[in-house]
Formats: C-alpha cells, structure tokens, sequence
C-alpha cells in the first residue's frame, strides 16, 4: 500500500488538484469569452439604437462598454489564474519525474562545466544527469551561481551548521517552493548582473531646478499643442516652448542614456525578482540564516518588493514611449529625461541595497534546492562536519543519484586516529570501485554545501576534495589520456600542499595507459607525496600487481569488489569486501560476449 505522505503521493495529489483546477478555469475562459463577446455586439446594438434613433440616450451604451471591461479584466485574470495552476502542475510533474530516476531536462548546469576544477567533471555535478540538475530550484543566475559556488568549495563546520539549519527549516515548506516555481514572468535563470551594477554605481543627480523646469516645460508644450489644434490660439507658442524645451533637452539627453541603458531590458525580469521577494518577505522562518536574509530585505524603511514595485512601474511608463500612438507626448514631455530623474533618485535611494537583495534571494534559492532534495530523499541524513584529525566515517554510504530501490550501501572508514588513511580498492570491471568513489566524493560535496547525504550516518572534517575519474584525451590539445592524468595528478599535488584544508582524493584506476611496471612505480610514488601532504583517500584498479603498493605503505587498506558468473551472465552485488580480489572478469565477460579466448 502506497504511503500517502511519501513525496511522490503528495506531489501526485497536488499535481491532481492543479490539474483540475486548470481545466475548471479552461471552461470558465470559454464561458468568458462569448458573454465577451455578446457584451460587445450588445453594445455595438445599443450605440446604434441610441445614435441612429430616438429610442434610447446614446449614454446607454455606456453599460454594455462597462460590462465588456469588466469581462475582459475578468477574463484576463482568470487566463492568469489558469497560467499559474498549469505551472504548478508542470512543477509537481518535474519532482515525479525526479523521483522516479528520469532526467529533469530542465537546467543541468552545462554552462558550468569547468574541465579545470579538480573534481567537478569526475562527480557529475553539471551536465545530463548531474548532481546539479536534480537539486537546482533556481529561478534567477544568481542563484545558480551561489548553488554553484556551494557544490564547487566546502565550507567550514560553522557556515554548514546554519545552512542545515535553515535547510531543515525550509524542508517541510513545499508551498514555498511551488510559489518560487511559479513566481513572476516565465524567465529561464533571470539575470540580474546588470541592474545590480547599474544600482552599485555612484548615482549622478542632475541640479533639481532642471527636473522642475523640465515638468514644468513638459506640460506647457502639451498645452500650446492643444491650444493650436483645438481651441484655436497661434502657432507661436508651440514654435517658442518647443525651441526651449530643445535648448533644455539637447545637453541633458547623454547623461538620461547613461542613466537608462543599463535598464533597458530590466523590465522583463522585474516582475519574478518582486515576486520572489514578496514571498520570502512574508514567510515566517525560524532558522538564524533565514531570519537574517529576510532581514536584509529592507532599505530606508521599505521593503524590497516595495522598492523594486516602484521601479518596475517607472519602467513601465518610461517604455511606454515605444507606443506609436504615445510618441508625440512622449517627446514633447521631454520622457527620457523625466524618468532618467526619476530612477536616478531611486538608484540614489535604493540602489547600493540591489546588491544585498539579489545576493539574499540567491541564497535562499540554494538553500531551498538543497531543502527541496531533503524533503524528496527524506531518508537521507544531515553529516556532522567537526573539526579534528581528517576523517571520513559513513555508515552505510550510497550514491545520491541512483534510485533508492537500486542503491547498494557499503560503510567506509578512512582517515582519523586510527582508520587507514589509503583503501586500495581492486576488482574487475563493473564490479562497483568507481560508484563508491563516487558515492563518496558526492555524499561529501553535498556534506561541505550544507545539505543531506545517502547515508545512515556521516561524519567528516572539512577538507577539499580531488579527483582523476573523468580524464579523457583531446586531440584538439593533442593531450594523450595519460598524458591530461598525470597533468590532473599533478593538479591534486598542488591542491594537498601545506595551507590549505587536508584533500580527500579519488583516484580511479590510477594510471591505466602505461605499463604495469610504470603504474606500480607511479602510483606509489603519488600515494606516497599524497600521505606525506595529510591527504586521505582511494585509488582503484583491476591490476592486481599493483595492491602490493599497500604492504609498502603505511595506512593503506586493501579492500575489493568481486562478482560471480553464473548462466552466461556476470552477477555483482557491489559489496565491498576486505583484502585483494580473488580474480578478475576480463576472459569471462569477453566469452559471455563471443569472443574465442
């Protein structure tokens, strides 16, 4: 029987419920739209009567033209309504998607990638499939960047208890999530680089006299307009108050095209950042972090959303310029230059706060990823992350991303006073040496960025992390495999130097493109320097002469996956197991596929 609190039986209820409210709002658009309709052709009949005969006041058209407005202002509210249930129902279909192991297609992180960082690549955290990609909740870049820079650097034990914190506090609020879904305008990752820096920049007020001037000459040219076309004065006062209004504008207009053109396109976004706003300005968190976010969301006394509503209404009635119909008062109101005054008093005012706000929103949308991932993995733990000698202790470890059902754990002791500070880890292809590097490696990203790990338990101290699991060969660089590993090596070397946090290293079948004789030499050499820098960690490998690489260092382990073959078929169960695999695959797995060896 089906837990009905489980997230895929709630998700499924509430996509349900948004679903059905979509199509009751579908046929109520239907219904809108013909009484719409029959309000207009009511009105057309009654204009008629009323201004073709004697019969009725033409004033009575007046009612039909009223109720038309009110249906069209209906009907477009409603179309909203509708709009806001078919994205929350898009939203719950996207987390049953998650849930059941299928990609979200969504935002993977590609443009993240970086082939330089020292295990980005070789844990998937961006791409198809990543680690990124089943997190993000992230509606604005800002937010991206900070899940981004969280995923990509640890932080320290302090930063990763108040992020737990406001995780657990944001877990069980999944109305919150849906309404950052859903917020504002459907914009993919909102970039808000550009308003930021425009409002960070030292604001240029004009002398006031000139704005009042500018009104005051605005109004007038709209006047001896009028006056000209319908009441009959001369055309001596438009040439005059044009002239002056053209002395005025001409030197003013360079700095009102610094002052916009930063804000051009802002508009389109801004309605997303006050609506993220204004729901994360009245929600009653209880976490410190949050609390102090939401705090941060003020500037003179008023509320961020207030703030970024003013400029969103000033934006909006500056491009109403682009209105054909609009140009001609737009021009003789001199428009570019009044709501250049207008935002340069808002940036003045409020500017400098931009920063604050974004960075704040994009925090909590990292931690609401991360609170997101909790609440749909609630078996999953928060780690301890505590200071002392470097260690990594988990009980009953998985990978993250591999379904719960299909998830094999192992517990993993390395590092600390007494644990072995190297696992060789041997045995034959597919047999499970890579996924628990990667359980590992992943489980301590998601550890360090201050969210939960598949685990039982998990304790570790802060440390940086390495990994050569990933390296491939570029003809385009003219970098053999080998060749980009030893370059990654290196690079892992330099990382465990003295001054920086002890690394945590994962190196998958260290050195497979050279000879046995080399790899043995090789690998002992680097695990060697590794140690001797306070690094900890794994190195794997299916050629068994290099384990003995264990006996000749102190602290290393050996430890091993191993399989079965039985009905034509290899059978792994993905255990690890102490001591040095007892055999290999290669000749099994080449004769279960045909192969005459």
């Amino acid at each position: 029987m089906p837990d009905l609190h489980s997230p895929a039986s709630v998700y499924a209820e509430r996509q349900a419920a948004r679903r059905a409210t979509a199509a009751t709002l579908a046929q109520r658009l239907e219904q809108l739209s013909y009484a719409r309709l029959v309000m207009f052709l009511v009105a057309l009949v009654v204009a008629g009567i009323g201004f073709g005969t004697d019969l009725l006041s033409p004033w009575f058209t007046l009612i039909p033209v009223a109720g038309f407005v009110y249906l069209v202002a209906h009907f477009e509210m409603t179309r909203g309504r509708m709009a806001w249930a078919e994205r929350s129902a898009a939203f719950y279909a996207t987390g049953i998607d998650r849930l059941a192991g299928k990609p979200a297609g969504i935002n993977d992180g590609s443009h993240f990638a970086n082939e330089d960082h020292p295990y980005a690549a070789d844990l998937d955290l961006f791409g198809p499939g990543s680690l990124f990609e089943r997190l993000t909740a992230c509606r604005t870049q800002i937010g991206e960047s900070t899940l981004t820079a969280w995923l990509g650097g640890p932080a320290d034990p302090t930063e990763v208890k108040a992020r737990q914190e406001a995780v657990a506090d944001l877990r069980p609020r999944l109305d919150l999530r849906e309404a950052v879904a859903v917020a504002g305008a459907n914009v993919p990752a909102a970039n808000y680089t550009p308003l930021a820096t425009w409002g960070a920049a030292e604001a240029e007020l004009a002398p006031q006299w000139k704005r009042w001037a500018v009104e005051v000459m605005g109004w007038a040219n709209i006047l001896a307009w009028v006056g000209w076309l319908f009441v009959g004065t001369t055309a001596l006062p438009v040439l005059i108050l044009g002239l002056a209004s053209l002395i005025l504008a001409m030197p003013m207009l360079p700095w009102a095209r610094r002052v916009l053109s930063p804000l051009e396109k802002a508009e389109h976004h801004l309605s997303l950042l006050e609506s993220l706003l204004v729901r994360l300005e009245r929600e009653p968190f209880t976490s410190p972090r949050l609390k102090e976010l939401q705090s941060g969301m003020v500037a003179g006394g008023l509320t961020a959303s207030a703030q970024i509503r003013e400029m969103r209404m000033l934006l909006e009635w500056y491009n109403s310029r682009r209105n054909a119909l609009f140009v001609p008062i737009a021009i003789l109101r001199m428009w570019d230059i009044r709501f250049a005054y207008m935002l340069e008093q808002w940036r003045a005012r409020s500017g400098p706060a931009v920063g604050r706000w974004l960075r704040a929103v994009g925090e909590v949308e990292a931690l609401s990823s991360l609170a997101g991932f909790a609440y749909e993995n609630p078996t999953d733990v928060f780690p301890v992350v505590e200071a002392g000698p470097v260690r990594v202790v988990a009980i009953g470890v998985g990978h993250p991303l591999i379904p719960l059902e299909k998830c094999v754990r192992n517990d993993v002791t390395i590092g600390g006073e007494s644990g072995p500070r190297v696992l060789l880890i041997s045995g034959s292809n597919m047999s499970g040496k890579s996924t628990l590097l990667r359980a590992v490696g992943v489980n301590a990203v998601l550890a360090l960025a201050g969210g939960v790990v598949r685990a039982t338990s998990l304790t570790l101290t802060p440390l940086t992390l390495g990994a050569t699991m990933r390296v491939q060969d570029s003809l385009q660089a003219g970098r053999s495999r080998f060749y980009a590993e030893v370059t990654k090596v290196r690079q892992l070397l330099d990382l465990a130097k003295p001054g920086g946090l002890p690394l945590l290293f994962l190196l998958d079948e260290i050195f497979s493109g050279t000879n046995s004789a080399d790899r043995v030499a090789g690998a002992e050499g680097v695990v060697k320097a590794l140690l001797a820098a306070g690094a900890i960690g794994f190195v794997t490998t299916h050629d068994l002469s290099l384990t003995g690489v264990a006996s000749l260092l102190p602290g290393t382990v050996n430890v091993h996956f191993c399989d079965g073959f039985a009905g034509g078929e290899l059978k792994f169960d993905y255990t690890m197991r102490p001591g040095v695999v007892p055999h290999g695959n290669g000749l099994a797995l080449m004769r279960a596929v045909g192969l005459e060896v």
